[in-house]
């Protein structure tokens, strides 16, 4: 193997490893990592989880007591999903370095993430506040 091969493959794997290192760093800071959302009607809380688990539900105040039960399921629903969302941008956040290409010469690409893959119905619709569905739930019981 040639000086100028090993050297090509010795940046690579110097690269690779720093890649390596980055997302463990970044699975390390989002390990402990928790958002909290409330419905737009403030009778609930959530915790959401880095995986966009719920980790966590308050009723704030006891307004759920005056509300019926499908009021409060679309208050739950809004405020998971707000949560879910949030989550799903701090991890896209922390990732997205990672995802641009290098610009060296070893050509190593930027680590590419499907993040509809990733988080499914937790992203926002791509429009700049669509609406989703539950969202749309929540007006019409209030519309009643």
């Amino acid at each position: 193997m040639s000086d100028s091969m090993e050297k090509k493959l010795a940046e690579a794997m110097a690269e690779l490893t720093a890649v390596q290192e980055a997302v463990a760093r970044a699975e390390g800071e989002l390990g402990q990592s928790s958002t909290t959302a409330r419905s737009r009607d403030r009778a609930v809380e959530v915790t959401v989880g880095p995986q966009g688990e719920l980790t966590g539900l308050k009723f704030p105040d006891n307004r759920h007591r005056s509300m019926t039960g499908p009021q409060l399921a679309a208050s739950i629903m809004e405020a998971v999903q707000e949560g879910r969302s949030e989550m799903a941008r701090k991890v896209m956040d922390v990732f997205e370095p990672l995802t641009r290409t290098t610009g060296r010469a070893t050509g190593i690409r930027g680590i590419d993430i499907d993040w509809d893959r990733a988080f499914g119905s937790a992203l926002d619709d791509g429009h700049g506040g669509g609406r989703r569905s539950s969202a749309r739930l929540h007006d019409e019981i209030h519309e009643d």
